[in-house]
């Protein structure tokens, strides 16, 4: 199997593998000098950036500028492809980071550039998948950010701790003393960074974990008291307010939440 160690000192500007991670795999924030797609075959995984952080699953990809700074937590067992672009590649310039929904077509050419050998070369032939992959990737629709966190570093601070336990049941009160701030400038302060309230942001913090571990298998009932709400009725209410859809849904993959 191809991994990233393996690359040679002068790549092409397009290469790429296969890999897999276990389940609760980290990889530490990092960066990498070439812009990298990956796309999801199977398995969900959490990628976080400085100030966003989005869940991904099967079928899904994601763009990553070159010296982007960034995070992945595997969720699952996780199954993925990477492509690694030449920053100079002239399509590649000023595309922005984005999560999207992978073509088939762009499937297709993810496929032909892993099959070749890291030492080929740019031919007219390789030249035209690797133009026309980027473009692909540029028309994509994003999908929007699966969360938002603030830029002040005490309610960073809380929104982290809450967005790593997000069934933690302390109050607001709690969470304004983490943050050293009396309550009323906690409030005010989450409203104007975040443009929604502290109660909103959490419970959305809820739901986007609950998708991903319900697309992942975990049962509803189960998930939804780990994200402490009282019964799964509650839950899958709260949850079809946020996506438009139930949990059920999400579970039997008909539908992946339009977060």
């Amino acid at each position: 199997m191809k991994r990233t160690a393996d690359l040679p000192d002068r790549p092409p500007p397009v290469v790429g593998f296969t890999d897999r991670y276990l389940g609760g795999f980290v990889d530490e924030y990092h960066t990498h000098d070439r812009s990298q797609l990956s796309l999801f075959l199977g398995g969900t995984v959490t990628i976080s950036t400085l100030g966003r952080s989005f869940i991904l699953g099967p079928g899904q990809g994601m763009w990553i500028p070159a010296n982007t700074l960034h995070q992945a937590i595997c969720r699952t067992d996780l199954i993925f492809q990477v492509i690694y672009v030449d920053p100079k590649l002239p399509e590649a310039e000023d595309l922005p980071c984005k999560m999207f929904d992978a073509s088939s077509l762009m499937r297709g050419l993810v496929d032909e550039i892993i099959a070749m050998r890291y030492e080929f070369s740019m031919d007219e032939r390789m030249t035209s998948i690797a133009q026309l992959l980027v473009g692909e990737i540029r028309r994509a629709p994003p999908i929007a950010d699966r969360l938002l966190f603030p830029s002040d570093p005490r309610l960073l601070r809380v929104c982290e701790a809450i967005a790593a336990q997000p069934g933690d049941c302390h109050d607001i009160d709690h969470w304004a003393r983490e943050a050293g701030m009396a309550r009323r400038t906690f409030t005010r302060l989450f409203q104007q960074e975040m443009g929604m309230g502290f109660a909103a942001w959490r419970r959305r913090v809820r739901v986007v974990e609950a998708a991903s571990r319900i697309a992942a298998g975990q049962s509803i009932s189960e998930v939804a008291f780990d994200l402490g709400y009282e019964n799964a009725s509650s839950f899958s209410t709260m949850f079809h307010r946020t996506f438009g859809v139930s949990p059920r849904m999400v579970r039997s993959g008909t539908l992946t939440p339009p977060l």
